[in-house]
């Protein structure tokens, strides 16, 4: 069985101490959000999480989904604590309270997300695509639609699903060939979709479909393709559930991890649709949700990560093996006393804070794009959440990789097992890297979109130059500031190779996607590090043991975790000669 506590007291000190985005403090909803409030919703938070959910990780996992005569039933215990997930409140704590929702700002809601990964991330993605489909639907959806669908979803009674991708075509949606004929006020959709993440199950009692497909004589390409709301039971004038409309269940997938999650294979069957958005626009409507999904995938990482480490720590505290360097009796030690577990212990702790600490920062940015009365301020924000977002869903499950396989080995052959629990993590976070866009796929928008967008990178580069200004005249940090005004450095200098509109071979750019992503997430840690690290000396008194572990791990950071992103700039200007001249015969 793993091993999670809430890490509520690291939460509150971002909370109360890197609320530092002035235009996030300009919101004024924001202000009536204090810490006593943020505090005791993440204590019951924990308690739900860490006595509830978290059992049902390795129930899932034994004891998958099953399909069986068109039906979906999740695994033991699915239906009860969802029914105390949706009796608290807890899918609709970030939604506007207009639709019955709690109305709490993104910064709240990360470390909800968080605290879902670190438990079950099966049981999470029943809700997860809901939120999704919430804020689709509120951003594009008409007065009626939101009026009619938006209460029951935030509610929890009907949840929501994404369905793009179809068996000719996943990353390329141009392939579409699901089919939306005009019919009525609405539309008869016709087609099947793939891997499509609760599409089927027995917790609510109707399913919002978001679908995307082409209308008669659409145009071919993404330029074709438009959204469509298609409920699994029709809905009746007076708001009940009615008839069951064409949607039916083709299959589930048996997967490596996320047993408890319904994958599904669906068949819409001139089933019953209405458009959301303008015709032929349904990709910019499904951004919406795709964009913030991505965002939420990499929180996924992190709270998955949070749980390897707790679960190897608490393991490395109790195993006896070998000696270490200090031992004087002759007694075999805790392999928390050997350097090399304390080392990968240390890789683990300082990556997974600060990726805490970014998210918390991303999560203030996405608040000021959506509720700052300034149109300037919210678009500027906007960018940066444009910008970071695949940061935010690479590195962070790369990083989980990373940090699960690290666990994993500190349980030496007891870790290959499944008695532990913690080879389920492993397998379970492996999907991270994959759905919502491949890592690889991000990697490549992210250089040739993203970063392209000069004026978004400049903005990103004036944010670090205020951190280092802030940071330069206090001594104990002076070193870790001319760090990342190194990394800030080279990072410039990497960028203009990377520029598509420059001198480098596109082959060299495109195969270096992937390493400069890097170089952008171990400097996007390094960045929200010396802010932590900044306000650990300036409240050090305050909580000396607190915030001497807070400058101990950040400084683990700059020195032993930052050199790796030189090896990720070294290896892509030495270009892809042999690359693209290998044989693969």
């Amino acid at each position: 069985m793993t091993i999670y506590s809430a890490p509520i007291d690291d939460m509150m000190f971002l909370f109360e101490h890197l609320k530092d985005n002035k235009e996030y403090n300009e919101i004024e909803k924001n202000k009536e959000v204090t810490s006593d409030l943020v505090k005791n919703i993440l204590e019951e938070a924990a308690k739900i999480n860490q006595d509830l959910i978290l059992p049902l990780a390795k129930v899932g996992d034994e004891k998958p989904c099953i399909y069986e005569n068109g039906v979906v039933r999740t695994p033991p215990g699915y239906k009860e604590v969802y029914s105390k997930f949706i009796e608290d409140g807890w899918v609709s704590l970030s939604c506007d309270p207009e639709y019955g929702g709690q109305g709490m700002p993104k910064t709240v809601s990360a470390f909800f997300d968080e605290m879902l990964s670190s438990s079950s991330l099966s049981f999470k993605l029943y809700s997860e695509l809901s939120i999704g489909a919430y804020n689709c639907l509120k951003t594009h959806g008409s007065e009626e639609i939101k009026n009619k669908y938006l209460p029951k979803i935030v509610e929890g009674k009907w949840s929501g699903t994404m369905c793009l991708t179809e068996p000719q075509c996943g990353t390329d949606l141009g392939l579409i060939k699901t089919k939306a004929v005009k019919n009525g006020n609405g539309y008869k959709i016709s087609g099947q979709k793939i891997f499509i993440t609760s599409g089927d199950h027995d917790l609510t009692e109707n399913i919002i479909h978001l679908v995307l497909a082409r209308t008669t004589d659409a145009p071919k390409g993404t330029r074709g393709i438009s959204l469509f709301l298609v409920p699994k039971y029709e809905i009746n004038d007076d708001g009940s559930v009615g008839s069951r409309n064409g949607v039916n269940t083709v299959s589930i997938e048996s997967k490596m991890g996320i047993k408890g999650s319904a994958t599904c294979v669906l068949s819409f069957d001139e089933a019953k649709g209405y458009m959301i958005g303008p015709e032929n626009k349904g990709l910019n409507s499904m951004f919406t949700m795709m964009n913030l999904e991505r965002i939420i995938v990499g929180i996924q990482g992190l709270g998955i990560s949070e749980t390897a480490y707790q679960t190897a720590l608490s393991y490395a505290k109790e195993r006896k093996q070998g000696k270490s360097n200090e031992n004087k009796n002759g007694d075999t030690d805790l392999i928390i006393q050997h350097a090399d577990i304390r080392r990968s212990l240390m890789n683990m702790k300082s990556i997974i804070e600060g990726e805490r600490a970014l998210s918390f920062w991303m999560a203030q940015q996405i608040d000021v794009s959506l509720n700052h009365n300034d149109q300037n301020v919210k678009k500027k924000a906007g960018e940066m959440v444009s910008l970071m977002t695949p940061v935010i869903k690479s590195f962070f499950t790369d990083m989980a990789m990373d940090i699960t396989n690290e666990a994993i080995q500190i349980f030496g052959g007891y870790g290959y097992t499944k008695d532990q629990g913690i080879e389920q993590l492993f397998r379970d976070n492996r999907i991270t890297p994959i759905y919502e866009g491949t890592n690889s796929v991000q990697a490549i928008d992210f250089v040739f979109r993203k970063v392209s967008q000069k004026n978004i990178f400049t903005n990103f580069l004036s944010l670090i130059d205020e951190e280092i200004k802030l940071c330069k005249s206090i001594d104990k940090i002076k070193d870790k500031t001319l760090i990342l005004e190194n990394l800030k450095d080279v990072l410039i200098d990497f960028t203009k190779w990377m520029d598509p509109e420059g001198n480098t071979p596109k082959d060299d750019i495109s195969a270096s996607c992937n390493d400069y992503l890097k170089y952008f997430g171990y400097t996007s840690l390094a960045f929200v590090w010396l802010k932590v690290l900044r306000k650990s000396y300036e409240n050090h008194s305050a909580n000396k043991e607190f915030y001497d572990d807070k400058i101990n791990t950040g400084n683990y950071y700059f020195d032993k975790i930052v050199p790796r992103a030189d090896s990720h700039y070294k290896s892509a200007i030495s270009g892809s000669k042999y690359t693209m001249s290998a044989k693969f015969n």
